[in-house]
């Protein structure tokens, strides 16, 4: 059966789960809830990881038309989430083309979300340690908006912020949405998912 990889990227451990660098991870938790999968760490894989499967049907559900989806969380920390994508492409022979990251965007308004295949790393280091580990920038990814921080505020410290409780509700769609595309791109494929999802 073909595979998905399904990269939430963040910061392992209870400090980072709200911060804003963290939002691939709310969505990775997001499709395991609607699998009703649970992560496991398996032993040399540096990474909390949930095996399921999609189908029209949706997330873990059972038809003729399944595909295997690995849903994988990092515990390398941000700076070296790479290396934990190269070895579960190698052990579930996962190809770059079928690897979806989900990332935090400076560059998008919170709220606004884009789908694209390929590219620069755009200073992400999640990005750039998976696009040298796999020798290529060629993987489709999720890009959610988190928006510039205010005043004079170093972008390494914002991403490093808790969102703030004024858009907990917000966040919880936006993580919904992400699913979705994540659901969308698996299913129907890029252009089509943009065409609903790009804003």
């Amino acid at each position: 059966m073909a595979v998905w990889l399904v990269v939430g990227l963040g910061n392992p451990g209870p400090t980072y789960a709200f911060h804003r660098h963290n939002v691939g991870f709310m969505v990775a938790d997001e499709l395991a809830r609607r699998s009703n999968a649970g992560f496991s760490a398996p032993r040399g894989m540096r990474a909390d990881v949930c095996e399921t499967r999609i189908t029209t049907a949706g997330m873990g559900a059972v038809g003729a038309d399944a595909r295997r989806v690995i849903l994988l969380k990092p515990r390398t920390y941000m700076n070296d989430s790479g290396a934990a994508v190269a070895k579960a492409c190698r052990y579930y022979g996962a190809e770059p083309s079928e690897v979806i990251a989900v990332h935090d965007e400076l560059d998008l308004d919170f709220g606004r979300l884009r789908l694209k295949s390929g590219g620069g790393d755009n200073g992400h280091n999640g990005l750039k340690s998976i696009r040298s580990s796999l020798g290529t920038g060629d993987f489709l990814r999720v890009r959610m908006g988190i928006g510039r921080p205010p005043g004079r505020q170093a972008p390494s410290d914002f991403v490093l912020t808790n969102f703030p409780a004024s858009v907990r509700n917000d966040l919880a769609v936006e993580v919904d949405r992400a699913a979705d595309a994540v659901e969308a791109l698996m299913l129907g494929g890029l252009e089509a998912a943009q065409n609903r999802f790009n804003g």
